[in-house]
């Protein structure tokens, strides 16, 4: 009976959420007050369609209480950001970093040692807030374009959520479709190498044409600035290296978080001499420093609980209109009348690629895509003989790959959060983003889906 209600509506409260949404992005509005005026439409509209006020507002808490641990996550990003910054562990990363940058090709070498972490701990956003912002602190402090370094480090960070075994996503994916991981990565593979090949390809030649020459005096400037305004010590890597490792081991993000954190204040008070009235500020407010450093000062600055604030708001509208939408099966309707008709193999992935993007675009979240066309595609898979991996795949190409491009997405929110960049700035160049769907069509249409 709800679906059928909702059915009827289904367009409407869709394309008037995204209609205000889009606004919002726009002209500048803040992203929660679309959001807030997308709940109220929706919970309007239902209503008028007989659906109880106590109903929708016990979905909607229920969607805000299942985020409390993303809203842990996002606080404790900021707090991460902060203390690695007044600790020094970011600068010694970058300090360090400056020894090799004279040999690479930039770029590429972003895309690669993000790739490479994302994978390891399991985590896009984790992979952004840490090694991310030490490799993004070097490009500006050699007044490379920001928001190209970015996008390569954005392009490897997110392989984390299709290829990880501790990713969220994927285990999510695994548990839905009811696959062994061992079998889901053999499958991700065959469209992630050429991908990634591509990509890597790219990125070099981007990289020569792009990133400015450096001098190598400027490289030792750079790094007795930093001695300047920091003690740098090759044992505070250890804090970062410990988060990796114990991501490996599975350690909840939380729980580690919470440690890098903690060891990042103790650095800060210990060994860069900052007082607890200082480190608890720069947990609040993010760190700053005025300590004469030239550009320093504005690279090295940066998170903060109060610089999640927003982004916390905007989580809460997220997922109580995503609750409101999978709860009345406000989807679900559009997603059969888009598989109807579908008789070959090559069509149903396309189809289903294009859904999960537009469920992702819609709902800000890709763990709903997953969840929705998870659940209702298994069947038209297994009656054109597809089996369970390719839907995996097709999911993880799609709407998992596209998420940090969408302005209004929770993954391109809490990046702009970290960064200060938003995604139309760095989207044109994370180009797996691009790749990955391509990819995925390209193999359904000219290789044998069987």
């Amino acid at each position: 009976m709800e679906g059928n209600k909702a059915g009827s509506v289904s367009y409407l409260v869709l394309t008037a959420s995204l209609v205000l949404i889009i606004i919002c992005v726009l002209f500048g509005i803040p992203l929660y007050l679309g959001f807030a005026g997308a709940v109220a439409f929706t919970v309007y509209v239902l209503i008028k369609k007989g659906y109880e006020i106590r109903t929708l507002i016990s979905m909607m808490l229920d969607g805000i209480k299942g985020c409390s641990r993303l809203i842990m996550i996002v606080l404790l990003t900021g707090i991460t950001v902060a203390v690695w910054l007044s600790s020094g562990i970011v600068p010694t990363l970058i300090y360090y970093g400056l020894e090799y940058i004279k040999h690479t090709n930039y770029l590429l070498a972003c895309f690669a040692a993000s790739a490479v972490v994302a994978v390891v701990m399991g985590t896009s956003i984790g992979t952004l807030s840490t090694i991310g912002i030490a490799l993004l602190g070097i490009g500006r402090g050699f007044e490379m374009p920001a928001h190209i370094v970015l996008g390569a480090i954005v392009s490897g960070a997110f392989f984390a959520d299709r290829t990880s075994p501790i990713s969220g996503f994927v285990n999510l994916t695994l548990k839905i479709l009811d696959l062994k991981y061992r079998n889901y990565i053999i499958g991700v593979i065959k469209t992630l190498v050429p991908s990634a090949a591509i990509a890597a390809a790219a990125y070099y030649f981007l990289s020569k044409e792009c990133v400015p020459v450096i001098n190598p005096e400027r490289i030792a400037e750079f790094q007795c600035n930093i001695s300047v305004a920091f003690v740098i010590n090759p044992f505070m890597l250890l804090i970062p290296l410990a988060i990796i490792i114990l991501s490996v081991c599975g350690i909840s993000p939380i729980i580690n978080m919470s440690l890098g954190a903690a060891g990042g204040s103790l650095i800060s008070i210990f060994l860069q001499k900052s007082t607890l009235p200082e480190v608890i500020k720069y947990i609040i407010s993010g760190y700053y420093t005025s300590a004469g450093i030239g550009e320093l000062n504005q690279i090295l600055k940066g998170g903060g609980i109060l610089s999640m604030i927003e982004l916390l708001m905007i989580l809460t509208g997220v997922f109580a209109l995503s609750s409101l939408l999978e709860g009345v099966n406000i989807i679900q309707p559009i997603i059969e009348r888009a598989m109807k008709g579908v008789k070959d193999k090559a069509s149903l992935i396309f189809r289903t690629a294009a859904l999960s993007c537009l469920i992702t675009i819609i709902t800000c979240d890709q763990a709903l895509g997953v969840i929705v066309l998870g659940k209702l595609l298994q069947n038209k898979y297994e009656a054109l003989k597809i089996n369970n991996i390719k839907l995996a795949r097709t999911i993880a190409d799609s709407g998992t790959a596209i998420a940090p491009l969408i302005p209004w997405n929770v993954n391109s929110i809490m990046i702009l959060a970290v960064t200060g960049i938003p995604a139309a700035q760095y989207a044109p160049y994370a180009l797996m983003c691009y790749l990955l769907p391509v990819m995925t069509i390209v193999f359904a249409f000219f290789r044998e889906e069987a």
